[in-house]
């Protein structure tokens, strides 16, 4: 694999760089700074920009509304768009439900969704996990019964990622009692809008609105909104899942962590020396350096074989377990770098604003962050079930 960026690679870095600062929303990033809990238009903001420029789907065929870019320029746009600190584009459409249609959709299907998708004019959510079909999705339970031309829908969804501000949601129900679990799995396209369905919000320790349950009672859903066939939705579930998971890694965003560690260690006294100089904690930062560096690698060889026209395989597992437990990493020490200064200061205290928390800026949402982080090696399939894939598909055990 060749390391080396050539002239044109380069070149597009300065073209990267150059229009996000040109073209970042101010208003967005003093929302960033004061770390306030951003609304649906914020995130709709950046989206936007990136659609008209025409680079919001990197990984899309140009076919399909992507800008056509080489593996090469994927990765370098990550590390350009997390340099900057720029929002996170919602991954549920471009990221998750996009491909499923471009791949397995139908040419009404990817006609309606895909253009929407791009400019943001959908917002979309997950309907995967249930109170007791998580890491065991397979024995999920939410039902799905024909009626005519329709799906009657009915069960319950959990930790719903931004559901409150979805128009539509992509869900898995099962669709035949009869078969065997992964058989009997259907993948549909749910207007959210629809009677029957119910979002309730769920608020995490960091105090934000973040996730949400969904309940659907008796919700009528056209077979025409299931993608692929009836009771293979498991083959979509896969395919996604396998997406989701590489993108879950965040090298770019985890390595951009570091230097803000690397930043408040620098700031922080132990003593008569800053924390940086404390070879403790200095020995911590190496050694997440060393494997952030290993997982970049990972990561770029990943980059390769989809270059070479492979999709992600066993090591969109790699990627996921590394990734997130790297990112509860850098979570831990920017805790652990504030020390007292990360305890007191959570969303909504003060009435809205910093006037009541104590120490510097920095320090305020280190707490929450870390509350957060401890989902990653959760979501997109429990890193317990990624080694069980590893030791399936790369071991033969």
């Amino acid at each position: 694999m060749d390391m080396e960026f050539s002239a044109e690679d380069m070149t597009f870095r300065e073209e990267v760089r150059r229009f996000i600062a040109e073209n970042y929303p101010e208003s967005l990033r003093a929302v960033q700074e004061e770390g306030e809990e951003m609304a649906k238009e914020d995130f709709l903001s950046w989206h936007r920009i990136l659609a008209k420029k025409g680079w919001i789907a990197p990984a899309w065929p140009a076919e399909y509304g992507g800008p056509g870019w080489s593996a090469t320029q994927r990765f370098i746009f990550s590390e350009e768009i997390a340099a900057a600190d720029c929002v996170t584009i919602m991954p549920f459409g471009i990221n998750m439900v996009g491909p499923v249609i471009y791949t397995f959709g139908t040419p009404e299907q990817k006609a309606h969704f895909l253009p929407r998708i791009l400019s943001g004019d959908d917002w979309w959510c997950q309907g995967y996990s249930e109170p007791g079909a998580g890491s065991d999705l397979a024995s999920l339970r939410t039902a799905a019964v024909r009626d005519g031309d329709d799906y009657i829908v009915n069960g319950q969804k959990t930790w719903t990622t931004m559901a409150q501000h979805a128009d539509w949601g992509f869900f898995l129900v099962k669709t035949d009692r009869e078969l065997k679990a992964q058989e009997a799995i259907s993948f549909l396209l749910i207007d959210m809008k629809s009677p029957g369905v119910t979002v309730r919000p769920i608020i995490t320790l960091g105090g934000e609105h973040e996730v949400n349950e969904v309940w659907l009672e008796n919700v009528r859903v056209p077979i025409s909104n299931r993608v692929y066939e009836e009771n293979k939705g498991w083959t979509c579930a896969k395919f996604l899942l396998a997406h989701e998971r590489t993108g879950i890694a965040g090298v770019a965003r985890s390595k951009r962590g570091v230097e803000k560690i690397k930043a408040i260690a620098r700031s922080e006294m132990d003593g008569e020396r800053t924390l940086l100089q404390n070879p403790f904690f200095k020995r911590k930062i190496s050694q997440l350096e060393i494997d952030l560096t290993a997982l970049e690698f990972t990561e770029l060889r990943s980059l390769a074989g989809e270059a070479a026209g492979k999709g992600p395989g066993p090591e969109s597992s790699l990627l996921k377990i590394k990734g997130s437990e790297i990112q509860q990493r850098i979570t831990e020490l920017a805790l652990e770098a504030v020390g007292h200064y990360g305890a007191p200061y959570f969303r909504g205290f003060g009435e809205g604003d910093n006037e009541h928390a104590i120490g510097p800026d920095y320090a305020h949402r280190a707490a929450p962050t870390y509350f957060n982080a401890r989902k990653t090696t959760i979501y997109g399939g429990s890193n317990e079930i990624q080694r069980n894939i590893i030791a399936k598909m790369v071991l033969g055990l």
